[in-house]
C-alpha cells in the first residue's frame, strides 16, 4: 500500500466519522464545527486527485466563510434542541431505507471495479500545461451552466431566509426603526408648559420676629 493509499484511507475515515457526528451531535455548534471537519478532510481528498482548486475552494468558501455564516445563525437563532428532536423517531423507518440505499450506490461506484460491476475508463494523460481550473471553468459554465445558476439562486434563498428567521419578532428585543427617528419633530419629544410664577405672601414683621423669653 502505497502512502498516497494510507492518506486516503486516513481522510476518508475521518470524513465518514465528522459526517456521523454531524447528524448524531446533540449540539447545534458540535455539528457545525464537525461539519468543518468534514470539509477539510474532502479538501485533502480533493488534493489527492490533483484538484487544487476545487480544494482551496472549498476551504475559502464553505470553510471561510458558509461555516461562519452557519454559526452565527446557529448563535442568533438560539435553537431548542429538544424540540427538534421529538420526531426523529417518527421519520426513521423513511430515512433508513434511503440512507442505506444511499450506501449501497456509492458502494457499487467505488468498487466496483474491484469486483468487475462496473468498468470505468482511466483518465487520459495530461501534459505540464494543462489546468484543472481552466478545464472546471470551461465544464462548469457549458456544460453545467444551468444547474449552476440554479444553485446560485438556491443559496440566495437560503441566505434571504437565514437573515428572515434571525430577524424574527421577539419580546424581549428592542428595535430601532431608523426613519421614524428622521422623521421626529420636536413637539413629539419636548412640550413646553408656561406656569406662572408663585410668590409666597409677605409675612409681617411682628410674626417673623421669634418671641422673646
Amino acid at each position: 500500500m502505497s502512502f498516497a493509499e494510507i492518506v486516503f484511507f486516513a481522510l476518508a475515515a475521518i470524513l465518514l466519522l465528522s459526517a456521523l457526528r454531524v447528524v448524531t451531535a446533540r449540539n447545534p455548534v458540535h455539528a457545525a464545527l464537525f461539519l468543518v471537519l468534514s470539509f477539510v478532510s474532502a479538501a485533502g481528498l480533493w488534493l489527492l486527485l490533483h484538484a487544487e482548486f476545487l480544494a482551496i475552494t472549498l476551504i475559502l468558501v464553505y470553510v471561510g466563510a458558509v461555516m461562519v455564516l452557519f454559526l452565527f445563525v446557529i448563535m442568533m437563532l438560539d435553537i431548542n434542541v429538544d424540540r427538534l428532536r421529538e420526531g426523529f423517531w417518527n421519520v426513521l423507518p423513511i430515512a433508513l431505507p434511503v440512507a442505506v440505499l444511499l450506501l449501497a450506490i456509492m458502494a457499487v461506484t467505488l468498487a466496483g471495479p474491484y469486483f468487475g460491476l462496473s468498468a470505468r475508463p482511466a483518465p487520459p494523460p495530461v501534459g505540464e500545461a494543462y489546468s484543472n481550473t481552466r478545464q472546471i471553468g470551461m465544464v462548469l459554465y457549458t456544460e453545467y451552466l444551468y444547474p449552476f445558476e440554479l444553485a446560485a439562486v438556491i443559496l440566495l434563498v437560503a441566505i434571504v431566509a437565514a437573515i428572515a428567521l434571525t430577524l424574527r419578532a421577539r419580546k424581549n428585543t428592542r428595535y430601532v426603526d431608523a426613519s421614524m427617528q428622521v422623521n421626529v419633530r420636536r413637539a413629539d419629544r419636548v412640550r413646553l408648559v408656561d406656569m406662572p410664577a408663585e410668590k409666597k405672601p409677605a409675612v409681617p414683621e411682628e410674626e417673623a420676629r421669634p418671641p422673646q423669653p
